[in-house]
């Protein structure tokens, strides 16, 4: 298969050492991968031409999932693609809110609120039910979610 692999990995110091690893990782497992940083179609291109997505769904710059990660998804939903997304930990997304903004307070109606007074989806999922209801979750990382794909 076709895996395009989603996430904000293109942004890290060590990106291309990323993305060869990634690559064999894929290839071990008879896959080829299609990563941003290839650079020979568009993303959307990219995402047209996978049999499926591997998304990389973990925190960036703050409590939430790169927000360009979340477009490539919704994508992929849209042209009907597999979408298997993978991060760190099962932690919900009030847990994660609590952790990484110090702490979360009780609304009047008792409704969970971040630092911001802001209400904090509450479903017990790890991520907003746009994400976590579509697409298969995946506790781990990239070759998690290669598992995940052989057994689907």
């Amino acid at each position: 298969m076709k895996l395009y692999l989603a996430g904000p990995d293109v942004f890290r110091p060590d990106a291309a050492q990323w993305a060869e690893h990634a690559r064999r990782l894929c290839r071990q497992d008879g896959h080829e991968a299609l990563i941003p940083l290839d650079g020979v179609e568009t993303t959307a291109g990219l995402i047209q031409s996978a049999d499926a997505v591997l998304a990389n769904l973990n925190p960036f710059r703050g409590c939430e999932p790169d927000s360009g990660t979340c477009v490539e998804v919704g994508f992929a939903l849209a042209l009907g693609k597999p979408v298997i997304a993978y991060l760190e930990g099962t932690e919900t997304t009030v847990e994660r809110v609590r952790r990484l903004q110090g702490g979360v307070e009780a609304g009047p109606d008792g409704r969970p609120l971040d630092r911001d007074g802001l209400h904090i989806e509450d479903f017990g999922l790890p991520l907003n039910l746009m994400l976590a209801v579509p697409a298969r979750l995946v506790a781990g990382g990239l070759p998690e979610a290669l598992a995940a794909l052989s057994q689907a």
